[in-house]
């Protein structure tokens, strides 16, 4: 990629991250952790949030440990902003939830986001006596989601006790333009904004890399258990449904959801109403029982 070219990715990415801060406002949170590690990079490292199940009555045993991948589009720093997903986990399940700080684009491009997630992985690996490496999860949301996707299918099949993806965008290669909302009452992105996150991210990298898009991903290296998560006014959500339909021919045991009533990143909104509460409810509920499962 061009100079001039990579310039104009990065003003563009700085109005869109400033007009969506501007929207949205500050992102709070009250992790019970904030942990620093290694990045393959020796000159950075990994900003993780770390959320806590209740504290252990019994001698700490390594536990379960779910690692998390905000939404972004690939560009805006949205991490925390999955706290009350995480706090849900927690109160829910006997998980840890490590929340990640992935590279944004354009300023890091892929693979440097998938990059972090290996690393993430790693380093939950390298912790036996914390973790237990039979029940690592991996979840995400939005272009998280499209990161978590990619970790199961990337990393080896054993990885992974689930993966929980929720409106993952999994084909980066089908026209923004030609994505339809399944309910026409909504628009979903626009187009112009999808296109932008896709060329920030992408650089020149080919959209149908199964570590892009995981719609071109091996569907037999998926772990045993998936679950996704679209909405009707979602215009990903069709390519997610038909990532999903392939995983389930491919023998695993896939949970596929549309939450009706609602748009991308429903749950996300501050003042929800009454549908989209019912979405969350819905949503998250089935994220904690193929937890617990």
């Amino acid at each position: 990629m061009g100079f001039f070219n990579y310039l104009r990715l990065k003003v563009l990415a700085v109005i869109v991250r400033f007009l969506f801060r501007l929207s949205k406002g500050a992102i709070r949170t009250s992790s019970d952790k904030t942990l620093q590690i290694k990045s393959r990079d020796a000159k950075r490292t990994i900003k993780i949030f770390e959320y806590n199940a209740a504290p252990p009555t019994l001698p700490q045993q390594p536990g379960p440990v779910l690692i998390n991948l905000h939404g972004s589009g690939f560009i805006l720093p949205m991490h925390g902003e999955d706290e009350e997903f995480c706090r849900f986990v927690t109160q829910k399940t006997g998980y840890t939830v490590l929340d990640v700080q992935y590279r944004l684009a354009p300023e890091n491009p892929f693979p440097a986001a998938v990059e972090d997630v290996e690393d993430v992985v790693q380093y939950v690996l390298s912790r036996p006596e914390a973790f237990d490496p039979k029940r690592i999860a991996i979840s995400g949301f939005s272009a998280g989601g499209n990161l978590a996707l990619v970790g199961a299918a990337l990393l080896p099949q054993d990885t992974f006790k689930c993966v929980l993806a929720f409106y993952p965008v999994t084909d980066i290669s089908i026209e923004p333009a030609e994505k339809k909302t399944p309910d026409p009452v909504f628009h979903g992105m626009p187009p112009s904004i999808a296109r932008l996150f896709n060329e920030c991210y992408l650089q020149g990298t080919d959209p149908k890399d199964p570590r892009v898009s995981p719609a071109f991903a091996d569907f037999n290296t998926f772990p045993k258990d998936v679950m996704i998560i679209t909405c009707a006014g979602d215009n990903l959500a069709i390519e997610a449904e038909e990532l999903a339909g392939k995983i389930h021919e491919a023998g695993k045991h896939v949970v596929v959801r549309r939450i009706s009533g609602v748009a991308h990143a429903w749950d996300k909104s501050p003042k929800k109403t009454e549908v989209q509460q019912r979405g969350v409810d819905e949503a998250y509920g089935l994220a904690v029982e193929m937890l617990n499962a």
